[in-house]
């Protein structure tokens, strides 16, 4: 597969995995135990942790990219 090609399919996987990453490990504030702050959402996340989740969807994409590059060969 071309060089392009990996890169764009890696890209997806990413952005895949990033949004099947997202929702785990967030809560609310009531669910948190904490006040609502003044004018913020009752749905929005106390703690978002988005550089961790970053972190695990590059570690996840990596040998999910790898494995679909590897069936992509061997199948051709």
């Amino acid at each position: 597969m071309p060089i392009g090609s990996a890169i764009a399919l890696f890209f997806i996987v990413w952005w895949l995995m990033l949004f099947i990453i997202l929702p785990i490990g967030v809560r609310n504030p009531d669910e948190a135990g904490e006040a609502l702050p003044e004018g913020s959402d009752p749905g929005a996340p106390v703690k978002p942790m988005m550089w961790r989740k970053v972190l695990i969807t590059t570690a996840v994409s990596v040998p999910v990219t790898g494995l679909a590059l590897f069936l992509w060969d061997f199948v051709n």
